[in-house]
């Protein structure tokens, strides 16, 4: 049996990043998304590392046409089930080559929001979100 490479949740088939350094990014995905029960679904093809919940949608890999990779203006957010939960995807983060682009607590311009961002090793911007009202 085949995992699909990409899965869809009815609104994106999936998300594919760029990576200068796909080492170094997957290390920091595994402690990030594994603080969220995301896990590393493994390799896929010539250097992708796919990574899902139960099957595939989420990606990195590096750039096919070659180039650096590049992101800036993009933010990847990911859901997470409690404040804690956003606290431990922000430290992992920085203990795994990330840098903080905004420290885990409220975020007020959402109701019940809980929030941490960070930079992964490629630059690429990513957020981890939790609401504490339900919604």
């Amino acid at each position: 049996m085949t995992m699909a490479v990409i899965s869809g949740d009815g609104v994106f088939s999936h998300v594919f990043i760029g990576a200068a350094d796909v080492d170094v990014s997957t290390r920091f995905y595994d402690a990030t998304l594994g603080a969220l029960g995301v896990k590393n679904l493994g390799p896929f093809g010539s250097g992708w590392v796919l990574y899902g919940k139960d099957k595939p949608a989420f990606i990195i890999a590096k750039p096919g046409n070659g180039e650096a990779p590049s992101g800036n203006g993009v933010t990847i957010g990911f859901a997470a089930a409690t404040p804690a939960q956003v606290d431990a995807f922000h430290a992992a983060g920085l203990a795994h080559g990330g840098s903080d682009e905004g420290a885990p607590g409220a975020r007020g311009h959402l109701p019940g929001a809980y929030a941490a961002y960070l930079r992964d090793p490629a630059g690429n911007k990513v957020v981890s979100y939790a609401f504490t009202d339900g919604n």
